[in-house]
């Protein structure tokens, strides 16, 4: 399958500066599930600038309304 970096790369909600996965979804989904955490697109906004990735945390974004 083609990466669709650059189109990725524009929709990416990450704001983590040098990350080296920016744009490359399944290498971001693979890391961030190999800590136990959920890439930043399932944070909004002012959850995803606390680098703060853990599903108890997204848990606690859907649990808000």
């Amino acid at each position: 399958m083609e990466c669709r970096q650059k189109e990725n790369d524009r929709l990416c909600t990450c704001t983590y500066p040098g990350c080296s996965y920016h744009g490359i979804c399944c290498q971001c989904i693979a890391n961030h599930r190999r800590h136990g955490e959920l890439p930043a697109c399932y944070f909004p906004p002012e959850v995803e600038r606390t680098y703060d990735r853990s599903i108890e945390r997204f848990l606690q974004t859907r649990k808000r309304g």
